[in-house]
């Protein structure tokens, strides 16, 4: 574990919280008037879910990995149908729902481990990557990657809440479009 180790730990974390930040800014959009504490929550699961992935990936090499490669070809069609559920369900509660203060509905904790999910799934194939290191760097870089993560998700938030406020009405419908694209790039990308 060397400079170059944390420099890949750290771009690694960039390259897959692109995903957790479009969600993230989609989630900012749907509620702009998210307190802290659930901001945290919602960059905290993105977070957690991009360590393990990795973790269950590299596990994945080091006991399972004739079954996983099997599996492999179906990670984009699970995230592709997750991300399209959630989109289209805040689609449909952009277009139909508000309260009384006229804020959407907010997201649910299994939507958001949906979320979690759909966008850290890429993250497995990242186990096979560090399949060579011993078990401490393999966590360590896992950390890195969700904490990393965690911070961009964290800004996606932030920035959803800053336009959520401005789009008014119209942010949960922009929010669930984002996540339906999202969902076909992830599986563009993935099927390529």
């Amino acid at each position: 574990m060397d400079v170059l180790f944390f420099v890949n730990s750290i771009l690694f974390g960039i390259g897959l919280a692109m995903d957790a930040f479009s969600v993230s800014l989609a989630n900012g959009l749907n509620e702009p008037r998210m307190k802290r504490s659930r901001m945290c929550l919602i960059a905290g699961t993105f977070g957690v879910f991009q360590t393990l992935m990795p973790l269950i990936g590299w596990v994945c090499v080091h006991t399972i990995v004739g079954r996983f490669t099997q599996l492999q070809k179906y990670i984009p069609w699970v995230a592709l149908i997750l991300l399209l559920y959630i989109g289209i369900r805040m689609l449909i509660e952009g277009v139909k729902y508000t309260d009384y203060e006229g804020e959407r509905a907010k997201l649910s904790f299994i939507s958001l481990i949906i979320q979690g999910v759909a966008t850290s799934i890429d993250a497995l194939s990242v186990g096979f990557t560090i399949a060579d290191y011993k078990l401490f760097p393999a966590i360590t870089e896992a950390v890195i990657i969700g904490i990393v993560t965690f911070g961009i998700s964290y800004a996606g938030v932030i920035l959803g809440k800053k336009f959520g406020t401005k789009l008014s009405g119209k942010a949960s419908i922009l929010g669930g479009i984002i996540l339906i694209i999202i969902g076909i790039e992830i599986f563009i990308k993935g099927i390529i």
